[in-house]
């Protein structure tokens, strides 16, 4: 543990999951977490606990990322209860399985609104406090359908893609400022999201994956540590899919 020792890290979508592996992993090397969530009051709590087992710090943000004034929100709190922002991870994302053709309006916002603007609206708020503060770091957590696209998930593709873009641009642009910015693309990882998968599906799959296996979360978690710290200290810019060799 002291990696990130006394850094304050913002975790979009914290509540299960990917998110919340990458809270307790960062966590874990001594950064104080804000678990940002929408609406699963239960699961942030769970995030909360699970910190706080291995002696880690962390608050909860209820805060809805696709609104541009909820965003504004989470870093005022943030700055407000811990004083600075160091890390900035965009994780929270949904997906609507289903053909395009079908799709809805409120469909297509909801998956552009969180899983694009979402990760805009929180860099945007975010930036002036790391130039400030002299440096920071953001990690967008995209996938490896943001790569390549994948059928019947265009929109969640597409907003993937669009984060990947937004991800190599924006580093561009603030490293002049000590500010790195990166992505994570994970393939099929082995969460909630994947829980509709029947027995003979997910072992489908699993043969599909060079490497015969779901991802674990920690395993994204860890990733995006690395990303934080100063072991990447020359990495911007960079999307790193973690897939298992899938793609």
């Amino acid at each position: 543990m002291g990696k990130l020792l006394g850094k304050v890290a913002i975790v979009t979508g914290a509540s299960r999951g990917i998110g919340r592996n990458i809270a307790i992993e960062l966590a874990k090397e001594g950064t104080n977490i804000v678990i940002n969530y929408s609406k699963d009051d239960e699961g942030a709590q769970e995030t909360l606990n699970c910190i706080k087992s291995i002696g880690g710090y962390a608050v909860l943000c209820k805060e809805d990322i696709s609104s541009y004034e909820s965003t504004k929100k989470i870093i005022e709190f943030t700055i407000n209860t811990l004083g600075k922002v160091d890390i900035l991870v965009n994780n929270a994302a949904k997906s609507i399985i289903g053909l395009f053709m079908d799709s809805s309006e409120e469909g297509i916002n909801e998956i552009i609104n969180t899983n694009f603007l979402g990760a805009i609206y929180m860099s945007k708020h975010v930036l002036p406090y790391m130039v400030s503060n002299g440096g920071g770091t953001i990690v967008n957590i995209s996938s490896m359908w943001g790569d390549v696209g994948a059928s019947c998930e265009v929109l969640y593709s597409a907003s993937k893609g669009g984060l990947n873009l937004f991800t190599k641009s924006l580093a561009k642009e603030m490293a002049p400022s000590n500010i790195r910015v990166n992505g994570v693309a994970p393939g099929v990882i082995d969460t909630n999201m994947n829980s509709f998968l029947e027995e003979d599906e997910r072992k489908s799959l699993e043969e599909e994956i060079p490497m015969g296996r779901f991802g674990k979360p920690s395993e994204i978690g860890k990733i995006v540590t690395f990303l934080c710290s100063d072991d990447s200290s020359y990495i911007t810019g960079q999307i790193i899919r973690a897939d298992g060799g899938y793609i």
